[in-house]
């Protein structure tokens, strides 16, 4: 073997120890949003941000198409529900981990994104300080929530729902109760329309209730929503 071979030889075997970069898809609606983010992942040694997204539908096309090592996507996106495609993309790209990133703090929105199949929920107000650990513990398989939002959640566990209904079905129908229409409510739970009939069909059929008065009788019943609570049809 020449010297030249035992040079080539060597370079190989460093290039083949040297740490895989992890390759990441960055899904935000807002390109000032995303700029600043790229800008934070980029600076970052073995971070590489493969693709950019601005709504659901392509954040999904990139990540089938990249298979990248970690999903970075925001909660509240055009072309469908965040929530609801997380499991679709989990299906579609086994390999890929995900991480939201939100400015929702409620732990409800947290529990679900995490139990969909995210390892990591971090809040858009502390991006800066945690979005690279949370990047960085998703690629290697391990989960990150927001500190404050998790103690929170240890805190506050949630109540058990009454009468067989989900936690999103009560979430649901205190919205119901409070005078929202399903458009309203699914922008504010991130679901699709769609998705909140199908809920009101189910929590109707389990309370064996149908008008919207008797929905709202049945909450404040069940103290899901104050007494002064009122609404619009």
């Amino acid at each position: 073997m020449s010297e030249g071979d035992v040079t080539t030889a060597d370079e190989a075997a460093a290039e083949s120890s040297a740490p895989e970069s992890i390759r990441i898809v960055l899904a935000d609606d807002h390109g000032v949003v995303r700029s600043g983010l790229r800008m934070l992942l980029d600076s970052e040694d073995g971070f590489e941000v493969v693709a950019e997204a601005s709504d659901v539908e392509s954040a999904r096309r990139f990540v089938r198409g990249h298979h990248p090592k970690v999903l970075v996507l925001d909660l509240n996106m055009p072309g469908g529900s965040s929530l609801e495609a997380i499991p679709l993309i989990r299906q579609e790209s086994p390999a890929t981990q995900i991480v939201v990133l939100t400015m929702q703090q409620e732990p409800a929105f947290a529990r679900e994104a995490l139990a969909a199949g995210a390892l990591g929920y971090v809040l858009k107000e502390a991006a800066d300080d945690e979005l690279v650990e949370a990047v960085r513990r998703a690629a290697a398989g391990e989960s990150y929530l927001n500190p404050r939002l998790g103690a929170r959640i240890a805190s506050e566990p949630p109540p058990g729902p009454p009468d067989d209904l989900s936690e999103r079905e009560v979430d649901v129908l205190r919205l119901i109760a409070l005078g929202h229409t399903n458009a309203e409510i699914a922008e504010q739970l991130y679901l699709s329309v769609r998705t909140v009939e199908t809920h009101r069909s189910h929590i109707q059929q389990k309370l064996r209730l149908s008008s919207r008065a008797e929905l709202v009788g049945y909450a404040l019943d069940r103290g899901l929503i104050g007494g002064d609570s009122g609404g619009g049809s």
